[in-house]
């Protein structure tokens, strides 16, 4: 399957927090990357709402439903109770879970799949119900395809891979 392209609104979002105000928007420049040939809009809404916020997912839902039919929403986050929650009411086409600490800066790793294996098991099994395709970030030196059987669709490689092949720091 060849990769597309899922834009992140996350740093956007950021920005118009930083500054208190109602632009840049979200939806907005959502609609820019969608009509510029995007296959999808992505966003991690964290706990404290740093990044998009709660109520930007209702607005991104209707404008992917409303003006761009076949393009994809991804939402990322750490299975907390309040995620799925907010998951299931967004009714996304693919949920990424990551493994970070809700109050960590940015994902950094991908999850233990041994360790966490019958907790994934069991989120899957509940987000599945939903019709949303299932990614988990993974470290991909680490990863052995029996490790992360039945946990999910997809493997999201964590940013370290690019870095470490771009050699950035």
């Amino acid at each position: 399957m060849p990769a597309q392209l899922s834009v992140n609104l996350n740093a956007i979002a950021l920005l118009r927090n930083r500054r208190d105000l109602p632009w840049p928007s979200v939806t907005g420049l959502g609609r820019i990357a969608l009509a510029a040939g995007a296959h999808g809009l992505t966003v991690h809404p964290r706990p404290d709402q740093r990044h998009t916020r709660n109520s930007d997912l209702p607005a991104l839902r209707a404008l992917i439903d409303d003006e761009f039919p076949a393009a994809e929403f991804n939402i990322e986050g750490y299975p907390t109770g309040d995620f799925l929650a907010l998951v299931e009411a967004a009714e996304p086409e693919q949920v990424t879970l990551v493994p970070d600490d809700p109050e960590q800066p940015t994902s950094d790793h991908g999850w233990d799949f041994v360790a966490n294996r019958d907790m994934l098991k069991a989120i899957v099994t509940r987000l599945k119900k939903t019709g949303a395709r299932i990614s988990l970030f993974c470290d991909p030196g680490r990863l052995r395809r029996t490790d992360r059987s039945g946990a999910g669709d997809r493997c999201r490689p964590d940013r370290a891979l690019h870095r470490a092949l771009w050699r950035l720091p």
